[in-house]
């Protein structure tokens, strides 16, 4: 499955980089062309004459050649790569690609890598757990990034927890399964490579005047994990996003925002008419705006007020009006009572393909949290039931169900 994949391994200064030895020996033996990039006090843990004997290639550790000034340049390197990957990840150098720090060749070389990244964490396991830590791997993941997650045991410190890196032959797994589910592959069958996918995430704000408005209490994670999981694997997004504090840095990503649901509504039928494959509608959409948009604040001398609202566009009811064959449209229901009928009920009157249902009745689902209980459900009446787990868990599971349902 390796055969000629070109695999470029970054090691870093951790007791652990003695295992990377192990993983150019596997990676070389599945056919892969390997070249190896170190830290500086990555030498301090292994030899560069070991890495080049194993990986076949010359070490790379300088910008130049001092010798004769040669220059080993970041940007071919990323381009020549199919993954990159960081084995072992120091806490300091994961810290570095998380703020965008560039001061050796390996943090050159990933900020300007078009190839996809996957990192192996490695480090004492009050390192790993600090909110430091967890806070930057979460944006390194958030940014596209494959997390080969570390395992418990004993430390090199003498602790015992989470933190040693993961073994090379689990590591070597996870690189062919990174391959097989076809984020690189272009032409085999579940590759997102070359699709276009329209995702909408977030609220929208309906404006009352210029200090009042309504909407809702949606974050735009749910949406923001989906366009990034879908990118991650090849495809083109255009993720059309509602007011969020989120943020999303793929090159594969580009986000539209807006505000108002009139202005979700023409920009997502905007995209539409230029062509896609997938449309996945994850935004919290206002069913209902004002009226009348006051350009003065409203004052506060009556006894009474009353707003009159008209209801808003529907988006997913339009884009089923224009539905064009072989696109796979993809809907969201946040549901609080008859959830499951009312759901399917929406797949036939918007002409979706399938629906993901999320409930307000499950603890820690729904608004302005990390984790997620949804169940995906197909026009045929297939269905997927999640228990409790991350947004960018449940993201992979829905792009996952779309992959066994459209040709991607």
């Amino acid at each position: 499955m390796l055969k000629g994949k070109h695999i470029l391994l970054g090691i870093t200064g951790s007791i652990a980089a003695y295992k990377a030895a192990v993983l150019v020996r596997h990676l070389v033996k599945e056919g892969a062309e390997v070249k190896v990039v170190m830290t500086e006090m990555a030498k301090q843990f292994i030899s560069p004459l070991t890495m080049a004997t194993l990986s076949k290639n010359p070490i790379l550790v300088e910008f130049y050649n001092p010798e004769n000034g040669d220059w080993n340049s970041h940007i071919s390197l990323g381009m020549w790569s199919d993954l990159y990957i960081i084995a072992p990840a120091s806490a300091n150098t994961i810290a570095k690609m998380a703020t965008g720090v560039a001061d050796n060749l390996l943090l050159t070389t990933y900020l300007s890598a078009r190839c996809p990244v996957m990192i192996a964490p490695a480090m004492d396991v009050d390192m790993y757990l600090h909110p430091a830590t967890q806070n930057n791997i979460k944006i390194i993941e958030e940014r596209g990034a494959v997390i080969v997650e570390p395992t418990s045991g004993e430390l090199a410190s003498g602790l015992d927890g989470k933190g040693r890196m993961e073994e090379p032959e689990i590591i070597v797994k996870a690189i062919k399964d990174f391959f097989l589910t076809s984020r690189l592959d272009k032409g085999s069958c579940g590759s997102w490579a070359g699709k276009k996918v329209l995702i909408t995430a977030g609220p929208t704000v309906e404006k009352i005047d210029p200090v009042r408005f309504i909407s809702n209490h949606s974050t735009g994670k749910m949406g923001y994990a989906i366009a990034n999981e879908i990118a991650s694997r090849g495809a083109y997004v255009t993720l059309v996003s509602g007011p969020v504090n989120q943020s999303i840095n793929h090159k594969n990503v580009n986000v539209i925002d807006v505000t108002s649901a009139a202005e979700m509504y023409a920009n997502t039928i905007d995209c539409y008419n230029r062509g896609c494959d997938v449309v996945i509608l994850s935004a919290a959409v206002a069913d209902f705006t004002p009226e009348v948009s006051h350009s003065e604040k409203i004052k506060r001398d009556k006894s009474d007020y009353t707003l009159k609202l008209i209801p808003t566009t529907d988006i997913a009811a339009s884009l089923g009006e224009i539905k064009r064959e072989g696109c796979f449209h993809l809907g969201f229901a946040l549901e609080t009572d008859n959830e499951e009928s009312n759901a399917i009920a929406k797949i036939t009157s918007k002409k979706l393909d399938a629906i993901v249902l999320n409930s307000l009745r499950d603890k820690g689902a729904g608004f302005g949290t990390d984790t997620n209980v949804i169940t995906i459900i197909s026009k045929k009446g297939d269905r997927e039931r999640l228990p409790l787990m991350l947004k960018t868990e449940a993201a992979k599971k829905i792009a996952g169900f779309i992959e066994r349902f459209f040709q991607c």
